[in-house]
């Protein structure tokens, strides 16, 4: 199945109705080194948002109880699905068996020198490296991208790359964002990862999409 899941009758209707960002949005032609994301959260906001799975709009998941604010751009990799070959990567790298894919899209975070100042939309950018979450023996693995051509970013290829100060802000970030007041959340890093794991990873998760929704161009096709 190609990573274009509408055709011409799905087009059409794309001039009518708004693509869902999970499911409607071509991630490109340059997929793994270069992906289309959809942009849920930014810097200032102090609302989690998320896309609500069934309409494609973008939903309040929770106000964020601490100060934390997400420290870039935020989102997820369009036609993507963490399942078997997603979980066998952490189960791989980290002797646990018990991981399963979270069965969301894959999550992606975006540094960037420009202020955008509020999401709901798509950006392309180049993934290079990420982190290794897992979240209640659930694989939740987090790209970090910069966006593609950025002024300041764009000469970075690796997460080596980064100042070690910020790296260590989104995994803070990351191991923070869903505690609540006197209940911290059950997730850790295993894995801080480079470029080629991280497109290895958005590879097994494109794998996973197509199998998880192998039907679902044929179901556009009679609507």
């Amino acid at each position: 199945m190609s990573n274009k899941l509408m055709d011409p009758i799905g087009k059409l209707m794309g001039l009518r109705y708004k693509s869902h960002p999970w499911h409607g949005v071509d991630i490109g032609d340059e997929v793994p080194e270069i992906v289309t994301c959809f942009i849920e959260m930014v810097p200032r906001d102090t609302v989690k948002y998320e896309v609500d799975k069934i309409s494609g709009y973008l939903k309040i998941d929770r106000p964020q109880k601490y100060s934390n604010t997400v420290p870039a751009l935020y989102g997820f990799i369009p036609q993507t699905f963490s399942g078997e070959k997603v979980a066998d990567l952490s189960r791989e790298r980290t002797g646990n068996k018990n991981i399963i894919g979270d069965s969301d899209p894959v999550d992606i975070c975006i540094l960037t020198e420009k202020e955008i100042t509020h999401g709901d939309i798509l950006v392309k950018a180049r993934p290079i490296g990420g982190f290794r979450m897992i979240d209640n023996n659930q694989a939740d693995d987090k790209v970090i991208a910069v966006l593609n051509n950025d002024a300041l970013y764009h000469g970075f290829r690796d997460l080596d790359d980064v100042p070690k100060s910020v790296v260590e802000r989104l995994k803070h970030y990351f191991l923070t964002y869903k505690d609540l007041p006197g209940n911290p959340a059950d997730v850790e890093i295993t894995h801080v990862y480079h470029r080629e794991e991280a497109l290895d990873l958005i590879n097994r998760s494109i794998e996973d999409y197509r199998l998880k929704f192998e039907n679902l161009d044929t179901l556009l096709s009679t609507v």
